[in-house]
C-alpha cells in the first residue's frame, strides 16, 4: 500500500521512526513490540502503531494523529498515544519520544526508585535524577498525567513496573537517550548490593550541565582550551 498524498519529507520522517523502532531492538533495549515512538509533525504527530512488529512495518502503517486524539487511516496507534500526545502537548522543547521496557531501567522501576546522580552522564536527562513516576495502568490518561509530571524539568523518567520514556529534540536522539538511561540503570543495579552509592552533588550537575551546552561538534568555534592550527 502507498499513499500518493505523502511528501517526501513526511515518508522519511515515518521511516525514520520505523528505522528507530527496530534499533531499539538490535541495541537490546527493547523485546517484541512493547516499545513506542513519537514525533512531532505538521499540525500534530506521528507515532508507531499497536501490535504490529517492526520489521513488517512501512511508511503506511505509522499513525498521523492530532491533539483531539483523532487520527488518519484504518491502522490503530501505539496504546501508549496518551503519553506521546500529552508530552509532546505540554514540551514544546522535545520534538520526538521513546518509550521502552529496557530490561535494567524497567529493574529499577519494579523497584519504585528514581536514578541518582551515579554518573555525570545523567545531566543528558536534564538533571541530577531520573525520576520513577507512580505505578497507573498501560494506555491510560493517569498515566500520561504521572509521567507529564514526572518529567517536568526532565528529558527521561521511568515508569514504575512499566519502562523508560526518553524524550528530545529528534528520533536520534531520544533513542541515544534511551541507551544512556538503561546504561545509567544498569549502573545503579550494580552498586546497590554494596550500599547506597555516593552520588554527585547540585552543584556538581549543574557545572555538567553547563559543559554539556557546547559538547559535540557546535560550531567552527574551539572550546576553551583549544585553537586551530595556523
Amino acid at each position: 500500500m502507498t499513499d500518493p498524498a505523502m511528501t517526501d519529507e513526511e515518508r522519511a520522517l515515518r521511516t525514520e521512526l520505523i528505522e528507530a523502532c527496530r534499533s531499539m531492538n538490535s541495541l537490546g533495549i527493547n523485546k517484541g513490540t512493547a516499545g513506542n515512538i513519537s514525533v512531532r509533525h505538521g499540525a500534530g504527530f506521528l507515532i508507531s502503531p499497536t501490535g504490529i512488529p517492526y520489521n513488517d512495518l512501512v511508511a503506511e502503517h505509522v499513525v498521523a494523529m492530532n491533539w483531539d486524539a483523532s487520527f488518519a487511516g484504518d491502522v490503530l496507534p501505539s496504546s501508549e498515544w496518551r503519553f506521546h500526545r500529552d508530552i509532546l502537548r505540554a514540551r514544546p522543547d522535545l520534538k520526538a519520544v521513546v518509550h521502552t521496557h529496557s530490561t535494567h531501567a524497567t529493574t529499577v522501576s519494579i523497584l519504585g526508585k528514581d536514578i541518582p546522580a551515579i554518573h555525570y552522564s545523567i545531566a543528558a536527562t536534564g538533571g541530577a535524577t531520573i525520576p520513577c513516576a507512580p505505578y497507573e495502568i498501560f494506555g491510560s490518561q493517569a498515566l500520561a498525567d504521572v509521567v507529564v509530571k514526572a518529567l517536568e524539568g526532565r528529558r527521561a523518567c521511568l515508569m514504575a513496573h512499566h519502562g523508560v520514556i526518553a524524550a528530545h529534540g529528534s528520533i536520534a536522539r531520544a533513542l541515544a537517550l534511551a541507551v544512556t538511561v538503561e546504561q545509567l540503570a544498569q549502573q545503579y543495579l550494580l552498586c546497590l548490593p554494596l550500599g547506597d552509592p555516593p552520588v554527585l552533588s547540585d552543584s556538581q550537575i549543574a557545572e555538567v550541565l553547563v559543559k554539556f551546552k557546547t559538547y559535540g561538534q557546535q560550531g567552527t568555534a574551539a572550546p576553551e582550551g583549544l585553537r586551530r592550527a595556523s
